[in-house]
């Protein structure tokens, strides 16, 4: 045996236990969790304000124009983003309108396809359960819920990119006499496809990771020498004919901007570029320090996390355990070691190349799938090896220690913070009762997440009870299953447990729906021009970066004037010759206010002593929530009298 080869010896192999899920039955079990978790949270809570809006805005633009090249928000250019995630947006509310569902679909159908490619790609290289395993991974970890809460191109640019992985192992798996779908130049062209496809939802950055990744690649295993197999030149002319013709007709279509700048600048120096370097112009983001880029990746794969050292045991046995020189072992890889390879230096060069750059918490999304799926293959490995194995069996039993222990903490801080709020009212409007620390000037994602206090319990009970119930049982329940070696009941409880922790964050994060989203004051201006209280001929205007109140425009259907908000992504688009006078000063805002048509004033909460020092007391409020004020310069006009009345 120690003669044998890496290849002729299966070292991972696809079934060795009866405990095994039918493939029909995990992809179907795999399905309903996609309903639970995503597909039902696609209803509520509404468009959030900035980021979420704004590009539902740029989306609605296309859907109303048909302009497929030039994207805008609020009537400005919006030049900083690839189309793609744009376009799907702009066809799904052409089908289904103007909502929250549309706006989210999209990206929901993005993430059950990951998790198909991953049960697939898993299931192929290493059995069912596997696959079984990766897919649950990918549905119930928390960072591919908290980062598909709003629309980014993140869970995009992950399935692009790893369809063009995956077709790159096949186009140039020997001919073994293995069983292909398609034939080794249909999957090269597919790469070559989804690579365009991934540039048109990220830009550049999609480039550097998979040629990067298939160059170490292919010199490691000497592939290399089947490189007509990937068609570089008539796949290079089919990526050029999916990805390029925009950006050629955007470059073409927008120049003379900003000191003469045009989209080419723009979007490849000043975005691309720029940003890597922590220049990019305007400065409206932060980059995490590098013990909290590596740490939080624990929270962002949880649970699954918590089987990362018996993932690096099994890594490290096998190393130690090889009966061929690397060079020659490298040579000879099966599709199993091929796929542990690829994705380990795949996940490897995004984590690395982030760690450099700017950065927010959710820009390593794209390594996910493939970190979930090295995981799920130590897990699977130890499952099997449970029983004569005292390392992998030491590994589990840490894991499940560690999950209970973390159970119990969080089902006692939650238990805690109800019974310290079990004599307080409910509280409709979460958003009144939060500190507002304004951690990292709001500019990370989970930022909000450090306002929490301990009366804002009171409007969270239910998700916190369900969430504190969940954390208490589960952890245990699954424990018990895995000490009588029912392996695939214990880790899909596992998954069951996250998934009902998931729902209740859902349930927490539509109660924060009033801080969030300012729908509630496009309901207001909308109800009172319904009811005659104020006139249709009104002008709306937001006070500060477009991006307080980018629902606002959504929710109205119609442009909104921005006062001391000619900043961050609106900057760049508002020096087009024809952009359009939407950007106001004090000044303006003065001098305008109390004449001519009414003036609709929304105010976040982070401006408004602004706002109250400019005013003073010429004006009337008309809503506030979450901190949030809309003003008006005039009384309101004589109600139309109701029918019946």
């Amino acid at each position: 045996m120690t003669n044998q080869t890496l290849s002729a010896v299966p070292a991972y192999p696809s079934e060795l236990s009866a405990d095994t899920p039918r493939r029909s039955t995990a992809a179907a079990i795999l399905l309903g969790l996609w309903l639970v978790i995503f597909f039902a949270s696609l209803f509520a809570p509404p468009l959030l304000d900035d980021a979420d809006a704004t590009h539902a805005n740029a989306a609605r633009h296309i859907a109303l124009t048909g302009d497929f090249v030039t994207l805008h928000v609020n009537g400005i250019r919006y030049l900083e983003k690839a189309p793609l995630p744009y376009w799907l947006d702009a066809v799904s509310f052409r089908i289904f309108g103007f909502n929250t569902f549309a706006a989210h679909f999209p990206e929901a159908i993005g993430v059950l396809l990951l998790a198909l490619l991953g049960f697939h790609w898993a299931s192929r290289a290493f059995g069912n359960r596997t696959g079984f395993y990766t897919g649950l991974a990918i549905l119930t970890s928390i960072g591919v819920f908290l980062f598909t809460r709003i629309y980014i191109p993140e869970v995009l640019l992950t399935l692009f990119l790893c369809i063009s992985l995956y077709c790159l192992l096949r186009a140039v798996e020997s001919s073994n006499g293995a069983k292909r779908t398609f034939s080794s130049a249909t999957y090269a062209y597919i790469m070559w496809a989804s690579l365009a496809l991934a540039v048109l939802t990220k830009g550049l950055v999609a480039i550097v990771f998979l040629l990067g990744t298939a160059i170490v690649y292919l010199a490691l295993t000497g592939d290399y020498k089947n490189w007509r197999a990937l068609k570089p030149l008539t796949g290079t002319i089919l990526f050029l004919a999916i990805a390029a013709p925009w950006h050629i007709l955007a470059g073409l279509r927008n120049t003379n901007g900003m000191n003469g700048h045009g989209f080419f600048w723009f979007y490849f120096v000043n975005e691309h570029f720029l940003r890597f370097l922590g220049k990019r112009f305007p400065k409206d983001y932060n980059k995490l320090p590098g013990y909290l880029f590596w740490s939080l990746h624990i929270v962002w794969l949880f649970p699954w996390s918590l089987f990362v050292p018996a993932a690096l045991v099994v890594a490290i046995k096998k190393w130690r355990t090889r009966s061929t020189p690397l060079l020659a072992s490298l040579r000879s890889l099966d599709f199993a070691r091929q796929t542990l390879l690829l994705l380990g230096l795949y996940s490897a060069l995004v984590l690395v190349f982030f760690s450099i750059s700017t950065n927010q918490e959710y820009y390593t999304f794209p390594a996910y799938l493939a970190l979930l799926l090295l995981l799920a293959v130590a897990l699977n490995r130890a499952e099997d090896t449970f029983n004569t194995d005292a390392s992998s069996r030491r590994w589990i039993i840490f894991a499940h220690i560690a999950f209970m222990l973390i159970g119990f903490a969080v089902a006692i801080t939650l238990a805690y913070g109800l019974w310290s709020s079990r004599h307080l009212a409910f509280v409709p409007d979460i958003g009144d009762v939060l500190a507002h620390r304004d951690v990292g000037n709001y500019t990370l994602s989970m930022s909000h997440f450090f306002d929490l206090t301990d009366a804002s319990f009171a409007a969270l009970r239910l998700p916190a009870g369900l969430a504190a119930i969940t954390f208490c049982f589960g952890p245990s329940i699954a424990w018990m299953l895995r000490a009588k070696k029912r392996h695939l009941a214990a880790t899909t409880t596992i998954a069951l447990t996250s998934t009902v922790f998931l729902i209740a964050a859902h349930i927490a994060f539509v109660r924060f729906a009033p801080m969030l989203s300012s729908k509630k004051v496009a309901d207001k201006i909308e109800a009172l021009e319904a009811s005659g209280a104020i006139s249709h001929d009104n002008t709306v205007l937001m006070y500060g970066d477009q991006a307080y109140g980018s629902s606002i425009p959504f929710y109205l259907g119609r442009q909104v004037d921005l006062v001391e908000g000619r900043s961050t992504s609106m900057l760049f688009g508002s020096y087009f010759p024809d952009a359009p006078h939407i950007f106001l000063t004090n000044e303006d805002l003065l001098r305008i206010w109390g004449t001519g048509d009414r003036k609709l004033l929304f105010v976040p909460l982070e401006k408004r002593d602004t706002v109250d020092q400019l005013l003073g007391n010429n004006k009337i409020l008309l809503q506030e929530t979450s901190g949030k004020a809309l003003y008006t310069d005039r009384p309101l006009d004589q109600p139309n009298p109701q029918p019946g009345m």
